[in-house]
């Protein structure tokens, strides 16, 4: 039973309501290549296709939408790596207030371009020595503004889940759900939602090698950090993970598949290839474990959460021609 989590499934489902309008609903793809390849159904639900590339803003607006109104007309902020930080410009823009978002100084350009492109307001840190989460809530403070972190939130946490919602609408009863892992917040919405509506599901989360602390954190037991990961999956380079979002994995989700670099560039240009669509490498991981053969005793019908494509041609083409 999740009665105590800090997220239910009619949180999601009143988040579904609430995006109606706003979030896309994404297509869900197969290919007889790839089921044949790992012997499996696989659905893949392409958020990728989603508004601003991947799925954040469906938590990003999830979140935003409920601030009082006098607290929302002064602004929101966020820090985030590129895909949260165009969701909670675009969220923003949509909710018609403004927002200042704080970004490592190597974020991706166009994952950069494109915040600043919905109206944002941009401030640049390094991720390797500085603290995001510290200066996040001081910038925040300081201007007024009302922070929407990028996962560690629970409406942020209910808004993600309507992927995996949207998916088993669509689907019906799936064995495994395969999801990638960063901070935590869309595998924890996932799993909220997949349990709730097929309690033997079992619920996988995706890490690049370098990016293990929520498959430490759940050995372990308690949240473990590790060092800032240096991997090309730029979404999932993360030390720690949430406190609201790892309670409820420790829960709901069964286990971590972890794929290297080389995994995800290969699943990158397989999805380019065959399936005839652009992932970036942190949407790239779980379709990676899958082709590498990461996850055991592997079911008979499994979805995947293809979580985004926002990645420039000159990046793409370096990574899959490299």
């Amino acid at each position: 039973m999740a009665a105590d989590l800090p997220v239910s499934f009619a949180d999601v489902r009143e988040a579904a309501a609430r995006l109606k309008g706003i979030a896309h609903r994404t297509p869900v793809l197969t290919s007889r290549t790839l089921n044949s390849l790992v012997g499996a159904e696989v659905f893949i639900k392409a958020e990728n296709f989603q508004r601003i590339g991947a799925f954040k803003i469906r938590g990003a607006y999830n979140a935003a939408a409920q601030l009082p109104p006098d607290q929302l007309a002064k602004g929101i902020a966020a820090y985030s790596s590129g895909n949260h930080a165009q969701a909670t410009a675009l969220a923003a823009r949509e909710l018609g207030t403004t927002a200042v978002i704080l970004m490592p100084e190597d974020a991706p350009r166009s994952k950069l371009a494109a915040t600043t492109g919905y109206g944002a307001d941009v401030v640049t840190y390094d991720r390797y020595t500085q603290d995001r989460i510290a200066l996040g809530h001081a910038l925040a403070e300081e201007r007024g503004l009302a922070l929407i972190p990028p996962y560690d939130h629970p409406h942020v946490i209910a808004g993600q889940g309507t992927a995996a919602l949207e998916l088993l609408e669509e689907t019906g009863p799936l064995d495994a759900l395969l999801v990638p892992v960063g901070g935590g917040g869309l595998i924890a919405g996932s799993a909220t939602a997949a349990t709730a509506l097929h309690p033997g599901i079992r619920v996988i989360g995706v890490e690049p090698e370098a990016g293990d602390d929520t498959k430490r954190s759940l050995e372990a037991g308690e949240r473990v950090t590790v060092p800032v990961p240096r991997t090309i999956a730029d979404g999932q380079a993360l030390d720690t993970p949430g406190a609201i979002t790892f309670p409820i994995n420790q829960r709901l989700v069964d286990g971590i598949a972890l794929v290297s670099d080389a995994e995800i560039v290969t699943a990158m240009r397989f999805a380019f290839e065959r399936l005839k669509i652009v992932l970036e490498p942190s949407g790239a991981t779980p379709l990676a474990a899958l082709l590498a053969g990461r996850v055991d005793s592997l079911p008979r019908r499994i979805g995947i959460i293809a979580s985004g494509g926002n990645i420039d041609v000159d990046r793409f083409t370096a990574l899959v021609t490299g």
